[in-house]
């Protein structure tokens, strides 16, 4: 089965914008079309509501409102690992090459030959390719194991990590609770140049306001009742290295003023100081909340949001993503029956049906739960839906086992016949539906994007 490749097309002449497509159709590519860098952007924001995204743009140097050169610098800020390949007129070129020294991936000059196009394009999504594998060999040498998943969010969460970590861009990281904020702050750290100094994590939900500043900035002997000592605050164990801000919705405003300064002059004051201390610490923060509606109701500092936000990484929550369930209840059942000392090799169809009928308001975390209980309650090596809570029970029983493999503590990709039996449970319901889609979705308990996913996965599509 072909490997599906899609492409952006930026260029406010429809008539060049048809002859790209006509061309890079016939070379099985998925086009999608804006005639304006604001249209771009709009198109990006609407794909990556499903988790899908281009894996090519290629952009029109001279248009109106955001020319190309404006929109390259947006399109490195939200799709780093995206190339991008310029349209340029041929009186142009010495512009289309300044943009090259900038990050743009290559150029070709309009109107493109049919044969350079597609050879363009095709190294440009063979570049794309090598970057997340990239991603992601460096994320598993660097012990990245807990991220399980293979479905487009994560792949995309794994991309921005290899993208973003080895640079000094201040993250902002977003996602429910318990869908691995603080596992993503560790990877961006892991794959950056301060690997080998601190990571130095605090949790500002976790410490009233009045101790939450002194631990960030330390204090002075004699600053306050019980400073018998100076202390070091978090930014200055970070020095050189990383400071990681969990919850940072959660800041009190006068101390988000005080960070803003930190981050704008690279310098903190102690309490009971007034010399300033200069550190160089990278800034990691994390939120459940939606910080944009955050700064319209006046509780974060607008300035502050931009600050951190240089990049943003979303997780989703593991309802968008319950094609990841099976390799997660494989990895964590290994895991957790190491801890243990138990081993589980099966779980029924019923098992997986039930999980996947459920919304997870505690994501991975409530799952891992979830499944150490029905470890710990199971008589056999086998977990039914019997062993599930109320809340999630009520998916039908099938006689289908899954093998989880014979040993405990290898590799936490599942095996094969995983997936095999995912795809004769797809098969089935295909059959029992009259191969009606939306009505094998409702009954499977996943969307119909997963499902069209997965049939693409499976080569299952012209059923």
């Amino acid at each position: 089965m072909m490997e599906e490749r899609r492409v952006l097309i930026v260029d406010d002449e429809p008539g060049h914008r048809m002859m790209v497509r006509a061309v890079l159709e016939d070379d099985n590519w998925t086009v999608l079309e804006a005639d304006s860098g604001e249209q771009a952007l709009q198109v990006l924001a609407e794909e990556a509501e499903s988790h899908v995204y281009p894996d090519v743009a290629m952009v029109d140097m001279k248009m109106p409102g955001m020319n190309g050169m404006q929109l390259l610098k947006e399109l490195q800020v939200r799709r780093p690992s995206m190339p991008v390949v310029l349209l340029t007129a041929f009186g142009s070129v010495g512009s289309a090459v300044d943009a090259m020294k900038k990050g743009a991936f290559d150029y070709l000059t309009k109107p493109a030959d049919n044969d350079e196009l597609t050879a363009v394009v095709g190294k440009a999504f063979g570049y794309h390719k090598l970057l997340k594998e990239n991603a992601r060999l460096k994320a598993e040498v660097s012990g990245e194991v807990d991220f399980i998943g293979a479905s487009p969010g994560i792949e995309r969460v794994r991309d921005l990590i290899g993208q973003a970590g080895p640079t000094e861009a201040t993250v902002l990281i977003l996602g429910p609770s318990g869908t691995g904020k603080e596992l993503v702050a560790e990877g961006l750290h892991r794959a950056s140049n301060r690997a080998d100094r601190p990571l130095i994590k605090v949790n500002c939900a976790a410490l009233p306001d009045d101790l939450l500043e002194s631990e960030l900035f330390g204090y002075e002997k004699g600053a306050f009742t019980g400073a018998v000592k100076d202390k070091p605050g978090r930014f200055q164990l970070a020095d050189s290295g990383t400071l990681f801000l969990d919850e940072i919705g959660e800041m009190p405003a006068a101390l988000q003023a005080k960070l803003l300064r930190a981050l704008q002059e690279k310098t903190i004051e102690p309490l009971g100081s007034v010399k300033p201390i200069l550190v160089d610490t990278r800034i990691i923060a994390a939120t459940n909340r939606n910080l944009k509606k955050e700064v319209d109701a006046g509780r974060f500092r607008e300035d502050l949001y931009y600050r951190l936000a240089v990049l943003e990484i979303r997780i989703p929550p593991l309802e968008e993503r319950k094609e990841d369930l099976p390799l997660l209840v494989s990895f964590l059942l290994r895991r957790l029956g190491n801890k243990n000392n138990k081993i589980i090799r099966t779980v029924t169809p019923a098992f997986l049906d039930a999980l996947s009928g459920y919304d997870w308001p505690g994501n991975v975390r409530e799952l891992e739960n979830v499944l150490e209980r029905a470890l710990i309650l199971s008589r056999a090596d086998a977990l039914g839906p019997d062993l599930l809570p109320p809340q999630i029970t009520g998916a039908r029983e099938a006689a289908i086992q899954i093998d989880f493999g014979p040993r405990l503590g290898s590799s936490p990709a599942a095996p094969a016949n995983l997936e095999e039996a995912e795809k004769q449970a797809i098969i089935q319901a295909l059959e029992e539906n009259g191969n009606h889609r939306e009505r094998t979705a409702e009954a499977l308990g996943i969307s119909r994007r997963t499902l069209q996913y997965k049939l693409k996965k499976y080569g299952l599509t012209r059923r």
